[in-house]
């Protein structure tokens, strides 16, 4: 099911698709974003979705980072829609190469999973290579673009995990939170766990109140604070409000 949230400024999110992972747009109604791409077998569902939208351009596929579920449609979306490919550096090679890492697992039983199938996931999990347009680093503006808004680098997922940040009221946050569980936003699955809650801290900086992740529905600011109080290191400082 689709659903929108508009900020101060005008700028439309929509999630297009929901399911095995979300694909969000951002819009300005003359430009057109699309933030990540789901898995292949969602593609004929996403052009539906597209269609319904009655889009016919996307100037820009921000990839929040490289693994399957995310970018398996980015080689078709940059050539169908003529879409300017915009990755984060540490992610680049894996995206021109369609290999991916399987990150470790943040709790028992992932990994576990990650122990006994990482290889074979890591072979299953391809993804169909894409060449990039843009890359960013520690953040990447996009008011030359029409936007209100700047993609931020937030890793603990993977090393070059990225967010996108929309006039400071809203981010699209990749795999750097879940809204799957209750009363957590933390993904069952990160490289770096310690780096996740750090890149929580950095959003919590921008004073947005909404947090869009690609699994589940959005969290909000009260519920990501709580998580980040819990989990954050104690020599650390970050914003409370």
């Amino acid at each position: 099911m689709m659903k929108t949230w508009q900020t101060k400024s005008g700028h439309r999110i929509v999630r297009v698709l929901t399911g095995r992972s979300n694909v969000f747009l951002l819009t300005n109604g003359k430009k057109n974003i699309l933030i990540d791409t789901s898995p292949e077998f969602m593609r004929k569902l996403l052009q539906k979705r597209l269609n319904k939208l009655n889009i016919n351009h996307i100037d820009y596929l921000i990839l929040t980072h490289s693994h399957f579920d995310h970018a398996n449609n980015a080689a078709w979306i940059k050539e169908k829609f003529n879409a300017l490919v915009i990755i984060h550096r540490e992610e680049a090679s894996f995206l021109t190469s369609g290999e991916m890492t399987i990150p470790g697992g943040t709790n028992f039983i992932t990994r576990m999973m990650v122990h006994l199938l990482a290889k074979s996931l890591s072979d299953a999990f391809k993804c169909s290579p894409c060449e990039y347009d843009l890359l960013v680093d520690d953040q990447f503006d996009l008011s030359n673009i029409g936007f209100n808004a700047f993609i931020l680098h937030t890793p603990g997922h993977s090393p070059g995990s990225v967010s996108v940040v929309v006039d400071n009221e809203l981010a699209v946050v990749g795999d750097c939170m879940f809204g799957v569980f209750p009363g957590t936003v933390f993904p069952p699955f990160a490289d770096d766990a310690g780096q996740v809650v750090q890149s929580w801290g950095r959003l919590l900086e921008t004073g947005c109140r909404v947090f869009l992740p690609s699994h589940g529905s959005g969290n909000n600011r009260l519920l990501v604070q709580r998580d980040f109080d819990k989990r954050k290191p104690s020599s650390n400082s970050y914003p409370t409000g």
